[in-house]
């Protein structure tokens, strides 16, 4: 048994390599994008494309590949993920053209698709303890978290000192290491009698997302009255609503109702959606905060998200002894609260506050993000039957990805909304204030350009208006969250028996 555990764990470690290798690649492409459009000549619709490349096919394909995990072979479908996301990679690092970074952004958004629900579903199979399975979450979630500040801190490094393509480029070693750790230490799992395919539902799921998300990742670009928005929002909601009413009557559905039926999972992803929706919040006010506002380099504002990651570590290992203590329903509550009273405190930065005060509540938050974050995934890999785990958690991910997408879509808006209703253009060109309006980046490029000084001044505190109406609207968000938590968790989930799962 010990030695057992042993090689389960050795599995883990090289799960881990794997999500390091998702989380990383979140932050590291922003960084690239200023250098990536003068060298190749791109446009600002073209580098848009390069993030929703990746964003839109990762959206559609998740769920096919989580039940494809579960029909062909989890480690299969998981060393085809990272082959795949290396190509693309390769590909991206050495293209000529926006185009071609478009198209191996896209692959590489596939080939995460069909990672990071396996990591998951692997460890559902693994450990046959939920204690022992508690703490395999908690670990691969704090690897989630440690890749983001690796973004900016070694694409930075990498810019300064190479060309443009290394930013992908440095994603291969990792890939590669992965999966050779894979192929030796993880053990094949599948469902040993699948259901017939339902690719109905599949083709459905992927046409709903795949308008679900243009129109999320579109709306902050075009607004939410534009054509082509609406349209597409109405075409993935419908397709979306269908697929529902298919699921349903199919004897062979890619969705199983009945999860939603179930506590654990419908309260952990629900809760999961929450944290990601704070984790997103941080992401995407805080780098514009330390790199506009503060003046910092992307190495210098890597290391001042560091705090985050730190929490996320503290916080994942402490939600995991209270979950092992008193269920999953306490370190969620317990986290999102956290998140809200730290959220609360950073609403009132200022353009003087000292780093240490941002550090502290940064801290802060990355601790509830972790407490609520790796129990939360764990609730929902106790309500999965091991067979089907690879479906469920590609399904608890969609949950988790859509409500976050939606989240950071509108906290953009409130951030957009907050900042030109404070941002004085009074002498700006007219033929500027466009630009002016549309970011604080943006109005620092006219100010610039106009030797306006007033306007950088003007444009700083509108910021921080956007970013302290942001960071409320997530704490009343964790708020509320965690009030519905507590009444859909199980306060002490039963555990579910050994001779239940299927050993690997």
């Amino acid at each position: 048994m010990a030695a057992r555990s042993r090689g389960a764990w050795w599995a883990v470690a090289a799960l881990v390599l794997a999500t390091l290798t998702g989380g990383f690649d979140i932050t590291v492409l922003n960084v690239a994008l200023p250098t990536i459009g003068s060298q190749l000549g791109a446009g600002t619709t073209a580098l848009q494309w390069m993030v929703n490349a990746y964003v839109l096919v990762f959206a559609c394909l998740i769920l096919p590949m989580g039940a494809a995990g579960d029909r062909w072979g989890r480690r299969r479908v998981l060393l085809g993920g990272l082959a795949l996301f290396t190509a693309g990679s390769v590909l991206a690092a050495w293209a000529g053209g926006a185009a071609l970074v478009i198209a191996a952004r896209a692959v590489m958004g596939a080939g995460m698709a069909m990672v990071l629900p396996m990591t998951l579903a692997t460890l559902a199979v693994l450990f046959p303890s939920p204690q022992e399975r508690s703490r395999a979450v908690a670990a691969v979630i704090a690897a989630t978290g440690l890749g983001v500040p690796l973004g900016p801190l070694v694409g930075g490094w990498l810019l300064e000192r190479h060309w443009w393509g290394s930013v992908f480029l440095i994603n291969v070693p990792i890939a590669i290491a992965a999966l050779a750790a894979i192929a030796v230490l993880v053990p094949e799992s599948a469902d040993p009698a699948p259901p017939r395919a339902d690719f109905t539902g599949a083709a459905l799921a992927v046409a709903g997302l795949a308008g679900f998300t243009y129109a999320v990742t579109q709306a902050p670009l075009r607004g939410w009255g534009s054509p082509a928005v609406l349209s597409t929002l109405l075409v993935g909601l419908s397709l979306l609503t269908v697929l529902v009413a298919w699921e349903r009557r199919t004897d062979h559905p890619l969705i199983e109702g009945a999860l939603f039926r179930n506590r654990s999972f419908a309260g952990g992803s629900g809760a999961a959606a929450i944290a990601g929706v704070a984790l997103f919040a941080l992401l995407f006010v805080i780098p514009m905060y330390l790199q506009l506002v503060r003046g910092h380099a992307p190495m210098g504002t890597g290391l001042r998200l560091l705090p985050v990651v730190l929490g996320l570590v503290v916080g994942a290992a402490a939600g995991d002894g209270l979950a092992r203590w008193r269920g999953h329903r306490a370190p969620v509550v317990l986290g999102l609260l956290l998140v809200s009273v730290a959220l609360a405190v950073g609403a009132g930065t200022g353009v003087g506050t000292g780093y240490g005060l941002v550090a502290a509540w940064l801290t802060a938050a990355g601790v509830g993000i972790g407490m609520a974050l790796a129990p939360a995934t764990d609730a929902v890999l106790d309500a999965l039957p091991p067979h089907r785990s690879g479906t469920g958690t590609a399904l608890a991910m969609t949950i988790r990805y859509v409500g976050g997408s939606l989240g950071v879509a509108v906290l953009g808006a409130v951030l957009s909304e907050g900042f030109t209703d404070r941002l004085d253009l009074t002498g700006v060109p007219a033929q500027l204030t466009g630009t002016a309006e549309g970011s604080l980046g943006g109005a620092l490029a006219v100010a610039q350009r106009t030797s306006n000084p007033q306007l950088t001044a003007d444009a700083v505190t509108a910021f921080m208006h956007g970013m302290s109406l942001v960071l409320i609207v997530c704490c009343v968000v964790c708020l509320v969250g965690a009030a519905a938590v507590a009444a859909a968790l199980p306060a002490k989930q039963r555990l579910r028996a050994t001779s239940e799962r299927v050993s690997p």
